[in-house]
């Protein structure tokens, strides 16, 4: 092992991702990293509703799949599938063959592009129930993290009274979580310092057309 390699490998960092290389990375980079960008959003908050009833991990292992198989998550692409291109995808055994959460991406594209056509913009909504930035937790242990909570039940209901699927408030935390709404992180992992920081803002994308 590269000296490089021993010091990633010896950092803290919470303790879920383990040793695995690809779940470590994830870890490091991407979780609880602010994402203010809509199409992104929206790309997270589907996986996250084909994780539900398996683990990350599982998703993550499938994710370049899941962008080819979905054409890379774009709303106005998804928001026109077809019986044809929902059965393509229910044979498409890169990706998690599940033909409610399939149907529910259709749906759930569909909700997208009316929040960006009517306003305020998908993320802008998101963000609105953290009011904007990231909430700092302090947790030790597990335990201490919840599964659900206000805002993301409040999330929730909006995203659902809005014609989203899959959205319940555990996903929209673990989505909150993933996304840098709340910092997750262990008090005491390498990331935590400096994932609460929205060090990648970037501009939100254009309205849909």
């Amino acid at each position: 092992m590269s000296p490089a390699l021993s010091r990633v490998k010896d950092l803290p960092r919470c303790a879920w991702p383990g040793e695995d290389p690809l779940y470590v990375a994830y870890h490091d980079e991407e979780w609880g990293v602010p994402e203010y960008d809509d199409r992104a959003l929206f790309e997270k908050l589907i996986l996250d509703g084909f994780q539900a009833g398996l683990s990350w991990i599982t998703i993550l292992r499938k994710r370049d799949n899941f962008r080819k198989a979905f054409d890379d998550f774009d709303p106005v692409k998804i928001a026109r599938y077809d019986a044809k291109k929902i059965a393509a995808l229910m044979n498409d055994a890169g990706i998690v063959r599940n033909r409610a959460k399939i149907e529910g991406a259709v749906k759930s594209a569909q909700a997208y592009l009316v929040i960006m056509e009517e306003g305020p913009g998908f993320s802008k909504l998101l963000w609105s129930f953290v009011d904007g930035k990231p909430k700092m937790n302090r947790f030790r242990s597990k335990g201490q993290v919840p599964t659900s909570t206000p805002e993301s039940i409040a999330m929730s209901k909006e995203l659902v009274k809005r014609g989203f699927k899959f959205v319940g408030p555990t996903i929209v935390y673990a989505f909150m979580q993933a996304t840098g709404m709340v910092n997750d992180h262990m008090i005491t992992c390498h990331c935590h310092a400096t994932c609460g920081q929205p060090k990648r803002q970037r501009k939100t994308s254009r309205k849909a057309s």
